[in-house]
């Protein structure tokens, strides 16, 4: 059995943990049911199969029957409100417990790294514009980005992007790119993406204001479609978007960090 922190889904684990039993025993789920002290021997098969939620009351009787030591019980309740988290903020403050929970034991949570580079906007700017600025002051690039972050950010940011190894410290204040690409997969990491390309939403806003429209192109268009447009459409938005990156590789001597965002969603519902 993987460790717990190799889960963000507590479903997952659940049912992982039931497959471990089977293979060296005949359990079941009616007898996974009986051991937490569920009166419906089917409960824990519907939770599994996410036609039900495990509740609060539910968490530590299901802790129990896994036979979970102390660590390992408060990380199963913080999946369990991570997974069941309608909101961003709740699921957000959920992780990021699970976080400090397992750096507490000296463990990484499986994506974390990922969760901590795509959380904020700031991670992917500072990427690309520190090596530009050998020996700058993290002020000195606050300085140079035209939405406002301060000091202390950047700094925090260049400390992330060594530890994740996406940045390489050559001297004091002197930085490279690696080739290190960041990867992942859950709920955790989808919900920091959303949480960045939310922030460079507003980015996009505030540039509405504050940058000259000769240095900016934002546009949009209001269509009707089907669904096999619809498609086609986010085809070649995927196309596009490739095309942009490699048109930037291209870059001789770069000079600037430029964000393009590109946003496909509905305004109405099907009629």
């Amino acid at each position: 059995m993987k460790p717990i922190t190799e889960y963000q889904d507590y479903r997952k684990y659940m049912l992982d943990y039931f497959d471990w039993r089977k293979r060296s025993s005949a359990f079941s789920w009616r007898e996974f049911s009986k051991i937490a002290g569920f009166s419906s021997p089917s409960y824990l098969k519907l939770v599994c199969d996410g036609k039900s939620s495990l509740s609060r009351v539910g968490v530590p009787l299901v802790a129990a029957a896994m036979n979970l030591n102390d660590f390992e019980r408060e990380y199963f309740k913080l999946m369990v409100e991570f997974t069941n988290a309608k909101d961003d903020g709740y699921k957000k403050e959920a992780f990021l417990e699970m976080e400090r929970l397992a750096n507490e034991q000296r463990v990484r949570v499986l994506n974390a790294d990922a969760f901590d580079y795509y959380e904020s906007a700031v991670n992917s700017v500072v990427r690309e514009l520190a090596p530009l600025m050998p020996g700058a002051l993290p002020g000195e690039i606050a300085k140079k980005i035209k939405h406002t972050f301060t000091a202390q950010q950047i700094r925090d940011s260049l400390k992330l992007l060594v530890k994740l190894d996406l940045l390489k410290a050559l001297g004091e204040n002197v930085y490279e790119q690696t080739d290190k690409v960041i990867t992942g997969t859950g709920e955790a990491l989808k919900l920091a993406i959303r949480s960045m390309n939310a922030q460079m939403i507003d980015l996009a806003r505030e540039a509405i204001e504050k940058i000259a429209p000769g240095e900016r192109n934002i546009s949009g268009v209001t269509i009707g479609v089907d669904e096999n447009a619809v498609k086609r459409i986010s085809e070649e938005v995927d196309r596009f978007r490739k095309q942009v990156i490699a048109i930037a590789s291209e870059s001789k001597k770069i000079n600037q960090v430029y964000r393009l965002n590109l946003q496909l969603f509905p305004l109405t519902e099907k009629v």
